[in-house]
Formats: C-alpha cells, structure tokens, sequence
C-alpha cells in the first residue's frame, strides 16, 4: 500500500450561508466519510486547519496572514493521509470527498516515504 495526502481546498461555507442544521448535516456527510474510510481500512489520519498562517522565509523574516478574508479557492481547509494501492485508487476514495457541493476541490499527492 502507498499512503496518498487527500488535500481540501476552498470549500466555501461563509458565503452560502448555512443554517446551524445545514452545517450539521454536513459535518454528518464529513462523519459518515471517515466512519468509511476507516471501516474499509485507507484512513490513516487527517486534520482541519486553521485560516491562521505564518509563512517564514529566513531567519526571523516572517509573515502572518488570517487568510480568513482570501479568496476562498486558495485557502487549504485540511487533510485526510490514506492507504491505496495507487493513484487510481485514491482517486476513487476522493470521489465521495463531502465537499464538492461547496465549491470545494481535493489535489491528491502521493507521500513519498524514505528507508533511513
């Protein structure tokens, strides 16, 4: 198996508007989601991140950004790292990624991993 990082980026909940049930009834869709990956075995771990960034170039140089207020096509909401055997795979397991109604989109990147 190769593990593969499912990347989310800009799902749009602010400007949609959703009532307190409608999120809830998408953070079921994001539960149900998991609960599958892990019944089936492919999840590994994963992660919502903050809007918060600190972006340091060298040394002591660095800046810090609520990308709150950015667009929301560029603003990474979190990420899953999953087990399959390829590429294809993980395409198939992104195919059910709760947020594409949201305006949402996964880039799905193979981890490399190293022997030491």
């Amino acid at each position: 198996m190769k593990k593969f990082m499912l990347i989310f980026l800009g799902a749009d909940y602010h400007s949609r508007g959703l009532s307190p049930e409608e999120m809830q009834a998408n953070m079921g869709k994001w539960f149900a989601w998991t609960e599958k990956m892990q019944a089936d075995g492919v999840y590994v771990s994963g992660h919502a991140l903050e809007s918060t960034t600190v972006r340091q170039v060298s040394g002591p140089n660095r800046t810090v950004t609520d990308r709150a207020g950015t667009e929301v096509k560029e603003l990474v909401g979190g990420y899953y790292i999953i087990n399959a055997t390829d590429l294809d795979a993980a395409m198939k397991i992104a195919e059910s990624y709760p947020d594409y109604d949201a305006g949402g989109t996964v880039e799905i990147r193979e981890v490399m991993e190293f022997d030491n």
